[in-house]
């Protein structure tokens, strides 16, 4: 006897919280853009309206003139940029010889991964200002740059291990019965299925690079800050400009928003290719 299955019940309990999840969450982003277009009046206002009170684009304008936007966006960008070439190259490497490879040290190395993820960034400043200023790199972006590797390239060598591990040996195998080399078959054969993970693993990592704030403050001068670092300008000793701030952070949330829309399909490919073994 074939058996009917039976309609799946809605739940709207659960719908009701993901739409409560969804309000907490997207709430930072639409106050943020309600308070860059309105009045700068009504930025201050102790009752502020919940819903747009008035359309202006002149908090934008006054985010420019109070300080080069365009300098501190192209330095964050020439950062992230670099670090996620860094990171993605050398963390698909690292990846590669933990996931296939044998050797010697191999757990110690995994669980030291680990171990550099859980030291809290703000625990490293002194050390890492001391020993940049001992390699003549503070105040210099190249400096940032090796800051930023060392928490983002553990990151990306955990999450493309997880791609990999995913990645049935019997691939490569194959391809190297066929005449591959083991690097002819990592090209044709893995690195293909890897490209998602890849993309994915590069999203996060430059959205952690173009928002870290603490180091930028520390390790560069006015005349190199970053763009996390150029929004600290609209606090003064008259008070914080709310209006232009929120309008200089919608900004800066530009290319993060440009990024994802151009690799939306494939980072959602790449949040799930570890989701099933093989």
């Amino acid at each position: 006897m074939s058996t009917v299955s039976a309609p799946r019940r809605s739940k709207p309990g659960w719908n009701l919280l993901g739409l409560l999840v969804f309000a907490v969450a997207g709430f930072p982003v639409y106050w943020m853009l309600n308070t860059a277009f309105k009045p700068a009046k009504d930025a201050i206002d102790p009752e502020p309206s919940l819903l747009p009170t008035g359309v202006t684009f002149a908090n934008f304008g006054r985010a420019l003139d109070i300080a080069d936007f365009w300098g501190p966006v192209g330095r964050s960008l020439a950062v992230s940029l670099t670090v996620v070439a860094i990171g993605v190259a050398v963390g698909m490497l690292a990846a590669l010889a933990i996931s296939r490879f044998a050797f010697r040290g191999r757990k110690i190395v995994i669980v030291g991964i680990l171990a550099v993820q859980m030291v809290p960034l703000v625990a490293m400043i002194i050390p890492v200002f001391l020993l940049l200023n001992d390699l003549n790199q503070y105040d210099r972006l190249s400096g940032l740059i090796i800051t930023y590797l060392t928490f983002i390239l553990p990151f990306t060598v955990w999450t493309l291990r997880g791609f990999i591990v995913n990645i049935p040996k019997e691939l490569e195998e194959s391809a190297m019965v066929d005449g591959c080399t083991r690097t002819g078959a990592f090209v044709r054969v893995v690195f293909p299925l890897l490209a998602p993970g890849m993309v994915a693993t590069s999203v996060y990592a430059f959205i952690q690079a173009w928002n870290e704030y603490l180091y930028a403050l520390m390790l560069l001068s006015q005349k190199n800050q970053t763009a996390t670092v150029w929004l600290g300008n609209f606090t003064t000793k008259h008070g914080t400009e709310y209006a232009p701030m929120m309008a200089g952070a919608t900004m800066m949330a530009v290319p993060i928003v440009a990024l994802f829309l151009l690799v939306q399909r494939k980072m959602a490919a790449g949040l799930t290719a570890g989701a099933v073994k093989g």
